[in-house]
C-alpha cells in the first residue's frame, strides 16, 4: 500500500521514539483512578484505626499499619471522610479558602480519599492548587553535579557555576563508589565558592551517606526510598520503621533530609498489586508523613518512563507533587530523569511545576551536560540554561535561576578549582595540577578534562575517611591558603548543624545565611496580589539576559 508522505515524516519525529502502552490495570499500568483502587473509608475505636480504606486492621499489611498509626490526623478524620470529595477538590482551587484551613482537612484524609479528591481535578486546577499548597512561599531549584570520570576538579567548578546560577541545593553521586569522599568534598567547596548557604549531598548507599554528613562533608540527604507495596519494601530489605529510624539518624545529627518515592516504582519492580500508580504513590507520601520527615522528592524520579507511557501519566506525576503539599511537606518535584525524545513533551512535563512553582521545581536539573549526568540524564541540563532563563523572562515567573555572564562563570569556576587544589595540597591528597585547573575553568564537560590517576585517587579517598577529616579541617585548609571568604562560608554551614533551623519544613539558606522555610516564609497565596510575587530586584535580574539588545547599546 502506498504510504502518505505526511505520515512518513511524522513517523520520524522524535516523539515516536518514545514508548507508549495502553492501560493494563491488572499489572498496575494505569496512572489514576484504577478499577482496583480501594474505596475510601476509616473506622476509629478508642483512638485506634480499626479500618482503613475498606481493610480491617487484622488484614493490614505493614504499610497500612504504619499509615494508620502515624500518618493521619485522627481528630478530624471521620468528619473529613464524610465530606464530598468534589467539594474538597473545589476548596483546593478556591482562592478564598486559605492553605491553613485546607491543611487541617487534607492531613485527616486516608490515602484512598486523597487520591479520590485530586482525581476530580484537571492539570490546570492541580497547578492552581499547587500554587497555594506548597509549604514555602518562595520557589527554588536543585541540581545534579556529576561527571563520568568522578573528576573532583570538574565537580568543584561545576558546583561553583551552579551556585551563581541560583541553585539552592546541589546533589552529586559517583560512578565508582569509593570516589564518594572526594565527590562530597568537591561539591561542598565548589558550592561555597559560588555563594554561601548552598546545601549539598552525595547520593550513595545510606550508611556512607550518613557518615559523610556526620563529618560535615554534606548537609542534606534525599535518596532514602520508600515504596507503596509491602513486597517492594521486603525486596529492598526495608520497612517503614527502618526508614523512619534512618531519618531520625540524619535529623539527630543536624542533617536536613527527605524521603524519595515516585509513581511507577512498584510497576517497574513487578509488585503493583493491581493498583493505580497514584494510589500506591499516595501510600509512599503517607509513610513519609508518618515518619516525621520534612519533605519528599517525588515526581516519578527514576521511574518517569512508566507513567510517561500511559494515558494521564504526567497528570499523575503532578498529582503526586500536589498530594505531598496537601500533607504539609516540602516537595522536590522531580523534573530530573529524562523520559522523552520530544522537546515538546519534556517542556510540557516541566511546566506543570515551573508555572505554579514548588519548593524545588527540579530535584535534579543537570548542571552538567547530560553525558556527564550519573543519575541517568536529566529532563533539562546545562545546555538548557538559556532556554530556562528565557521562559522565566517570557512568562514573568521565578524558576529559581538567574542569567550570568561568561566572565562571571569563568572567574568563579577558576576560583573553585584553585580552592580545591589548595585543600588537596594542604591535606596531602593527590596533586591537582595547574593544567587541570585551567581545563576545569573552561570545560563544557569531562571530555575536556585530563585524566587523573584513579587508583591513586581512590586510595587517597579511603585514607581521607580513615584519617577522620572533617569540615573543620577543610575550613582551616581554605583559610591557610588565602580563601578566607570560602572558609567563612563553610564554617557558617557547619554552624547551621548546631542551630538546626534548616531542619524546618522547606528550609533553604540564603547567601547571608538566613534560613528561609515554611516557618518564616509560609505560603499565603489567596489569589491575585497574594503569595509569592517577584520583587522589582528579582524581576530586573530575570529580565537582564546577556543577549538582550539594550538602549545603551546605541548610545
Amino acid at each position: 500500500m502506498m504510504r502518505s508522505k505526511r505520515f512518513e515524516v511524522l513517523a520520524k519525529r522524535p516523539v515516536n521514539q518514545d514508548g507508549f502502552v495502553a492501560e493494563w490495570p491488572e499489572v498496575g499500568l494505569i496512572a489514576m483512578n484504577g478499577p482496583n483502587d480501594p474505596t475510601p473509608s476509616i473506622k476509629i475505636k478508642n483512638g485506634k484505626v480499626i479500618e482503613l480504606d475498606g481493610k480491617k486492621r487484622e488484614d493490614f499489611d505493614m504499610i497500612d499499619r504504619f499509615i494508620a498509626d502515624y500518618a493521619i490526623n485522627l481528630d478530624r478524620a471521620e468528619e473529613v471522610m464524610a465530606m464530598d470529595s468534589l467539594k474538597l477538590a473545589q476548596m483546593l482551587v478556591d482562592v478564598n479558602v486559605p492553605r491553613e484551613k485546607i491543611i487541617e482537612l487534607t492531613t485527616a484524609m486516608t490515602p484512598a480519599k486523597i487520591v479520590e479528591v485530586v482525581g476530580n481535578m484537571n492539570v490546570v486546577e492541580m497547578m492552581m492548587a499547587l500554587q497555594k499548597m506548597r509549604a514555602r512561599k518562595t520557589p527554588s531549584n536543585q541540581c545534579h553535579v556529576t561527571n563520568v570520570k568522578d573528576n573532583p576538579v570538574q565537580i568543584a567548578a561545576d558546583a561553583a557555576e551552579a551556585a551563581i546560577r541560583g541553585f539552592d541545593e546541589q546533589e552529586t553521586t559517583v560512578g565508582i563508589v569509593r570516589y564518594a569522599p572526594f565527590n562530597a568534598l568537591s561539591i561542598l567547596i565548589g558550592s561555597q565558592v559560588g555563594r554561601g548557604g548552598v546545601l549539598t549531598q552525595c547520593a550513595i548507599e545510606e550508611a556512607t551517606e550518613l557518615l559523610l554528613g556526620m563529618k560535615g562533608l554534606t548537609s542534606y540527604a534525599e535518596t532514602v526510598s520508600v515504596y507503596g507495596t509491602e513486597n517492594v519494601f521486603v525486596d529492598g530489605d526495608d520497612t517503614p520503621w527502618s526508614k523512619a529510624f534512618l531519618a531520625s539518624g540524619y535529623a539527630s545529627r543536624g542533617l536536613k533530609m527527605r524521603f524519595t518515592s515516585g509513581t511507577g516504582s512498584e510497576v517497574q519492580m513487578g509488585y503493583a498489586e493491581g493498583k493505580s500508580m497514584l494510589y500506591l504513590e499516595a501510600r509512599c507520601i503517607y509513610i513519609t508523613k508518618g515518619a516525621g520527615v520534612q519533605g519528599l522528592q517525588n515526581g516519578s524520579i527514576s521511574c518517569i518512563g512508566v507513567p510517561g507511557a500511559v494515558p494521564s501519566g504526567i497528570r499523575a506525576v503532578l498529582a503526586e507533587n500536589l498530594i505531598t503539599t496537601m500533607l504539609d511537606m516540602e516537595v522536590a518535584s522531580g523534573n530530573d530523569q529524562t523520559f522523552s525524545h520530544s522537546d515538546m513533551r519534556r517542556t510540557a512535563r516541566l511546566l506543570m511545576q515551573m508555572l505554579p512553582g514548588t519548593d524545588f521545581i527540579c530535584s535534579g536539573y543537570s548542571a552538567v551536560p547530560n553525558y556527564d549526568n550519573m543519575f541517568a540524564g536529566s529532563n533539562v541540563d546545562a545546555e538548557d540554561y538559556d532556554d530556562w532563563n528565557a521562559i522565566q523572562r517570557d512568562l514573568m515567573i521565578d524558576g529559581g535561576l538567574r542569567p550570568v555572564s561568561e566572565e562571571e562563570v569563568v572567574a568563579i569556576r577558576n576560583k573553585a578549582a584553585r580552592a580545591l587544589q589548595a585543600v588537596f595540597e594542604e591535606l596531602g591528597l593527590p596533586t591537582i595540577t595547574d593544567e587541570e585547573v585551567e581545563a576545569a575553568t573552561y570545560a563544557h564537560g569531562s571530555k575536556d578534562m585530563p585524566d587523573r590517576n584513579v587508583v591513586e585517587d581512590l586510595k587517597a579517598a579511603e585514607e581521607m575517611m580513615k584519617r577522620g577529616i572533617t569540615g573543620l579541617d577543610i575550613v582551616k585548609a581554605l583559610s591557610k591558603h588565602g580563601f578566607d571568604d570560602v572558609a567563612e562560608n563553610l564554617l557558617n554551614m557547619l554552624k547551621q548543624r548546631i542551630s538546626g533551623d534548616y531542619l524546618h519544613t522547606s528550609a533553604i539558606i540564603d547567601e547571608n545565611f538566613n534560613v528561609i522555610s515554611a516557618v518564616n516564609d509560609c505560603n499565603d497565596y489567596m489569589g491575585p496580589g497574594t503569595g509569592y510575587r517577584l520583587s522589582e530586584e528579582r524581576w530586573n535580574e530575570i529580565k537582564d539576559i546577556p543577549n538582550a539588545i539594550k538602549p545603551e547599546d546605541y548610545d
